[in-house]
């Protein structure tokens, strides 16, 4: 059963930075992608970064530059670390793992961007 533990939200002030992670237990595929997702109040979840078993990444336009997903293979885990935030970037930020078991969604982390 693969679990997705996230963790390292929070509240900053413009232009400042956090970085989530998203740990992964139970996969036992070496091929895999992970989608760093937000759902801003009152919208739909939207895809912000992405990163695959062979380290390719993608990046929505509205984060490029300022985000970078990353992957530990020795900690199983991935990272969002995110910087320059802006308002705009406030949501709740979740992890989505896929392999060929199946996909797996985080319980997903508050991040809110305010003065």
């Amino acid at each position: 059963q693969v679990q997705l533990v996230e963790s390292g939200g929070g509240s900053v002030q413009p232009g400042g930075s956090l970085r989530l992670s998203c740990e992964i237990s139970g996969s036992r595929f070496r091929i895999w992608r992970m989608g760093w997702y937000r759902q801003p109040p009152g919208n739909k979840r939207e895809l912000v970064a992405g990163i695959t078993n062979l380290n390719i990444t993608n990046y929505d336009a509205s984060v490029k530059g300022r985000f970078t997903v990353s992957r530990d293979i020795a900690k199983n885990t991935v990272y969002l670390q995110m910087n320059s935030l802006k308002p705009e970037d406030t949501a709740v930020y979740y992890c989505r793992f896929e392999d060929s078991s199946g996909s797996y969604l985080g319980q997903g982390t508050q991040v809110t961007v305010s003065s």
